[in-house]
């Protein structure tokens, strides 16, 4: 897995874990889904720049 793969997983898994901690706090909603969007792109970029044919 390349670098920076492991860093777009680990941001999306940051990003996340901070919308579970802005719900906790109860925050606006729109921030806690902005957090879960881009956390879940960043995973999913994660995975799709891994070299998956070599």
């Amino acid at each position: 897995m390349p670098w920076w793969s492991t860093l777009l997983l680990a941001l999306g898994g940051i990003l996340i874990g901070g919308a579970w901690s802005l719900h906790r706090q109860k925050a606006p909603i729109w921030v806690r889904v902005s957090f879960i969007i881009l956390g879940a792109l960043a995973i999913l970029a994660a995975f799709l720049t891994v070299p998956w044919a070599n």
